[in-house]
């Protein structure tokens, strides 16, 4: 049973989310945050685009990586951080649209480690497609860990 150990988790992502200067700098957002479970938006752009006209391997990566170590950050005491220990995506289809959706849970809880996976899905008009799907080891920072 997945159980966070912070009732406050929800206004600590909302926190941390103003200093997410990559994913800002990429323009994804965070819509839905939920124990264990996140969800984010992004409007597919130019910028996030590799040669083919693809959304890049990388922008899906790292959709996948945020919603996952998110959700698994909504579990952890309010004193302790979320870092990734370990991630493998997977590519089925190519990103090509007008959005990304990008869905990340915790499908076990641990109490160093969580293990997650995400999913993310391109919106091509009235399509809806998935091209990626990651599985993550997220690690837990315990504050003795970090340096003061």
């Amino acid at each position: 049973m997945i159980k966070t150990l912070n009732p406050e988790y929800k206004s600590r992502v909302e926190t941390y989310l103003q200093k997410q200067h990559f994913m800002k700098h990429i323009d994804f957002t965070l819509d839905i945050i939920e124990e264990g479970r996140t969800e984010g938006w992004l409007d597919i752009e130019e910028i996030h685009k590799q040669q083919k006209g693809f959304v890049h391997g990388g922008v899906i990566a790292t959709l996948a990586d945020i919603t996952a170590g998110f959700a698994a950050y909504t579990l952890v005491p309010e004193d302790h951080h979320v870092v990734t220990g370990e991630i493998k995506v997977s590519y089925f289809n190519p990103g090509v649209g007008q959005k990304l959706h990008a869905k990340g849970w915790v499908i076990k809880q641990g109490r160093k480690m969580n293990f997650c996976e995400a999913e993310v899905w391109c919106i091509n008009g009235e399509t809806k497609t998935m091209i990626a799907k990651a599985t993550t080891t997220m690690v837990t920072i315990f504050p003795e860990d970090i340096p003061s």
